[in-house]
């Protein structure tokens, strides 16, 4: 019997592995348990089965043989002949004698009444009132008791304004710290006056004396080719006309309902809902109070009010205005000197000229010339024109393609090889046990064919074009 191998050793594709756990340490020597502890504990009831997995069984693909290139659009496919589509024809219209029927079925089942005016559905108007007097005093008038108040004295102190007898004659920190100084005008920055040389402008240039002149070879004028028109016919069928053939089938039905006359002619006769369970009631009409006439007093209007009444007048002097003692009025002339008078001196500064220079060069006095030195010298050359790479049309058209290629002619279908690791219970192997670092070990109960469905290879056919 051959020894166990690990799954990683098993697969083929190089997809499945095991899952390895980080360290050694943890391995207890003891056997992985595939029983939990409810299967243990669980108390069995019966014959009752448990319920059956709906999972798919994993099952290996059968070897369906050599591929076969038609598909079932082709074989099912069955073409029909393209039958054009009849054409019909519009009616000529031709009006109906007689005349238009108006009436509506509003009209016909409608029975006119008469409509009287609508009487108003208010209830009627309660008036709440009595014959007793209405007490007018507040209690503002019987609760308010008027006190007499003593007016408080002032405590302003009265002080009489003194003009200063003495001159103020304490400087100011601007006349302390102001010194007149005399104010320099900024330097001048003016160039200093050059000479022009002497004689004249040599307008010579480096393009002017070293270019030379070539002379260019004529243009090259391609000759226009006349147009010959095409001798075959326009092939004007396309694929989908070619290929397309329609199946002939039915006119769908119309699901709009018949139009069906419900009811009878006859005209309406009885009562309504609305007649028979409908109770008038007896409204009155509310009745309106008119406004009393209004009849002026007779006895005359009393003016005094309280303060007129309880108001005491107090003799009291005006009171003297806060006015400044009359000082002494001199009698001299008036000295209108002041410190900005003499000590301020006013300046004459003259303004600086305008810093312009002066043109150096002078305007031209003649006529201007549009002539340029490109006008001057430019030549005109004919350029040759590029010479055509176009491929020469070399395949005709008449003949027919040819689509078969090598790949298609040299291609041999392989069958698709399938991992034993993906499924090892159906590749022959037993499941023995998993060691300290995850490795999962598998024992092979018969030895590997050497023509198994793992590394199986088809025999070499030709694919059908």
């Amino acid at each position: 019997m051959p020894p166990p191998r690990c799954i990683c050793q098993i697969c083929s594709c190089g997809r499945h592995h095991c899952c390895h756990r980080p360290t050694k340490i943890y391995d207890d020597g003891v056997q992985p348990s595939h029983t939990t502890e409810y299967v243990e504990k669980y108390p069995g009831y019966g014959n009752i089965c448990p319920p059956e997995s709906c999972k798919p069984k994993p099952e290996l693909p059968e070897d369906q043989g050599r591929m076969d290139g038609t598909t079932t659009f082709k074989s099912d496919y069955l073409p029909y002949e393209i039958v054009p589509r009849p054409f019909q024809p519009h009616a000529e219209y031709r009006p109906k004698s007689g005349k238009i029927d108006l009436g509506t079925i509003y009209q016909r089942d409608y029975n006119p009444h008469k409509v009287g005016p609508v009487t108003l559905a208010r209830p009627r108007e309660r008036k709440h009132t009595s014959d007793a007097k209405v007490d007018t005093i507040p209690t503002y008038r019987d609760d308010y008791r008027l006190r007499k108040g003593e007016r408080a004295e002032s405590c302003k102190v009265e002080q009489a304004y003194e003009p200063p007898s003495e001159r103020f004659g304490n400087p100011s920190t601007f006349q302390d710290d102001y010194i007149p100084r005399q104010p320099n005008p900024p330097p001048s920055f003016k160039p200093c006056e050059t000479k022009l040389a002497e004689g004249p402008f040599d307008a010579n240039t480096i393009h002017r004396t070293a270019y030379v002149v070539h002379e260019l070879e004529p243009m090259f004028v391609r000759p226009r080719e006349e147009y010959k028109p095409c001798d075959q016919p326009f092939e004007d069928l396309t694929t989908h006309q070619r290929d397309f053939k329609g199946m002939p089938g039915e006119q769908a039905k119309s699901c709009k309902p018949e139009n069906r006359k419900l009811g009878s002619d006859d005209p309406f006769k009885g009562t309504t809902e609305f007649q028979d369970r409908y109770q008038p009631y007896l409204v009155t009409a509310p009745e309106f109070q008119k406004p009393r006439e209004y009849v002026p007093p007779t006895d005359k209007m009393d003016l005094k009010s309280t303060n007129r009444l309880d108001y005491i007048k107090h003799k009291v002097a005006p009171r003297a205005p806060i006015r400044p003692a009359p000082g002494r009025k001199s009698t001299g002339p008036f000295q209108g000197k002041t410190t900005t008078k003499e000590d301020y001196q006013p300046w004459r500064v003259c303004p600086p000229g305008l810093i312009k220079k002066e043109q150096e060069i002078q305007k031209f006095t003649g006529k201007f010339s549009n002539l340029t030195t490109f006008r001057s010298h430019y030549i005109p050359h004919q350029a040759n024109p590029p010479q055509s790479f176009k491929p020469v049309q070399t395949v005709s058209t008449a003949v027919p393609f040819t689509d078969e290629t090598l790949y298609r002619t040299e291609y041999t279908p392989k069958k698709q090889e399938i991992c034993p690791a993906l499924q090892p219970d159906a590749a022959g192997y037993v499941y023995v046990n998993t060691d300290s670092e995850g490795h999962k070990f598998y024992r092979q109960l018969s030895p590997e064919p050497s023509g198994s469905s793992c590394n199986s290879i088809s025999e070499e056919v030709p694919a059908v074009s």
